[in-house]
């Protein structure tokens, strides 16, 4: 059922009612069905009290110019890899390492990145010193690539999403647990992703025959790695090339949203991973400067107050002649009805939009580069409620007040702006999609060639564009 911004408080109330009910409710096996893996067409080219809300009316404009969109200067910093750690090796364990990596085919992995037959020649001279320097280097290269992927950063296009996970689990504790409990493979099989996509594709891969979609699969894969194991309790994931966004409790799926994302080219919606601080109802926009001055908006409502008011923009001029432009609350407001706000260095954000309709096209890469929700307003409430602890009641109210609110989360919100080409989707069947911003082939490219080391690069290099812009 498709519900516009103007719900009913019943009907509000209801879809908050069920998103609580789901938190409660166990994991259930991922749907069953027919794999569809068909190669895609060319990309698209286009309860408690309530914690005290910030309410007020909108912000007063700032007399400082909005950032452009241009792209910011990024430090080249030395990646270096780290020095490998070492442990004693016995002969049993050295030999479960050279299984596990026989077997990590399996993950979508290459076994002879890891020397298997340096590992097995020196298996056959017995424990000694170069047993235990080789086979502590391949163990640490193999969970590098399970834990963090192995693809290099460098072939991870517009990838800004940190993975936690070498800080939570460094080599240096893994190789140690795995030779003193003398358990390889349970040590290697607990750095996989815990996110059901993950096993379905490895289900897929030992299935797949052809070249194509094998390399497609293990690309897809390896982007599971390059994300948080644990992605936490409850969390937003917006999965780019499907344009759809899902809200997951114990990374189970309760809701689904049809989402606008940004046109292929310098608007392209980053990879990111991070936190909704708040839940703005009824949001204010300040225009960008791009708008403001390059599209002379500034001047036609400095020029014109009686249009300025009727559009609802507040437009204001210093004493430099600098103008600011604040679109007001309502109806015709950019932002629509609701912001979930996510700061980051990129500006991106997930909102409402007053044109509502082009959540019907079937291709919705139409945005500046932020993330654009059907049924904004659901979305916003239920996240009010279960990560504000907001009453429904009072949820709906700040909602139809028409007046500028800010809910501050009390609780962790994740947010994973994906990229995934083969995953689940809506009906919970595995499938591909179009590859919008054409970042497969450095991924897919990465696996022809000889494995990389590891080094302490965590994102993108690649310039910083602040994409503030709903239009």
């Amino acid at each position: 059922m498709r519900m516009n911004n103007r719900t009913s408080l019943g009907g509000l109330l209801a879809a908050s009612a069920i998103g609580m009910t789901m938190l409660a409710a166990p994991v259930s096996a991922a749907p069953q069905g027919p794999i569809d893996l068909t190669l895609p067409a060319k990309p698209v080219v286009q309860a408690p009290k309530a914690p005290a809300p910030v309410a007020s009316p909108a912000p007063a404009p700032n007399t400082s110019p909005a950032p452009q969109a241009v792209p910011q200067a990024v430090p080249q910093a030395v990646a270096v890899p780290a020095p490998p750690p070492l442990a004693h090796w016995t002969i049993p364990d050295a030999q479960a390492l050279l299984a596990a990596i026989k077997d990590s085919r399996s993950d979508g992995l290459t076994p002879a990145d890891y020397e298997p037959a340096k590992l097995a020649a020196a298996l056959a001279k017995g424990e000694s010193a170069d047993l235990d320097t080789l086979a502590s280097r391949l163990f640490v290269w193999l969970a590098e690539d399970l834990r963090d992927g192995r693809t290099p950063m460098t072939a991870r296009v517009q990838w800004f999403a940190v993975d936690p996970d070498q800080d939570l689990h460094p080599n240096a504790q893994l190789l140690a647990q795995a030779t003193e409990t003398h358990d390889i493979p349970g040590v290697l099989a607990s750095l996989a992703p815990t996110h059901p996509d993950y096993a379905l594709l490895r289900d897929m891969l030992s299935k797949a025959k052809d070249p194509r979609q094998i390399a497609m699969i293990k690309a897809n894969m390896d982007r599971w790695r390059w994300l948080a194991r644990d992605m936490g309790l409850q969390y937003l994931i917006i999965n780019v090339p499907e344009q759809e966004l899902r809200l997951t409790v114990n990374n189970k799926i309760i809701r689904t949203y049809r989402a606008i994302v940004g046109r292929p080219g310098k608007t392209a919606t980053p990879q990111l991973a991070e936190h909704v601080k708040n839940v703005v109802f009824n949001p204010t926009w300040t225009v960008p400067q791009s708008i403001v001055v390059g599209e002379g908006l500034g001047a036609k409502l400095i020029a014109s107050p009686a249009k300025a008011k009727r559009e609802g923009y507040v437009a204001t001029k210093a004493a430099d002649g600098t103008i600011t432009v604040v679109q007001q609350p309502g109806e015709t407001n950019s932002l629509g009805r609701v912001k979930l706000d996510m700061p980051n260095e990129h500006a991106i954000y997930i909102h409402d939009t007053p044109n509502r309709a082009l959540f019907a096209l079937p291709e919705r890469a139409l945005s500046h580069g932020c993330i654009r929700a059907e049924r904004a307003t659901e979305l916003a409430m239920t996240m009010a409620i279960l990560g504000a602890d907001l009453p429904p009641e009072t949820a709906v109210e700040y909602n139809l007040s028409g007046k500028y609110t800010k809910v501050p989360m009390t609780k962790p919100w994740p947010v994973y702006i994906t990229y995934f080409t083969v995953a689940r989707d809506v009906n919970g069947l595995m499938r591909s999609f179009a590859d919008l911003y054409a970042r497969d082939a450095p991924v897919i490219a990465s696996f022809a060639k000889p494995r990389e080391l590891h080094t302490d690069q965590r994102k993108s290099t690649e310039a910083i564009i602040k994409l503030d812009n709903p239009l």
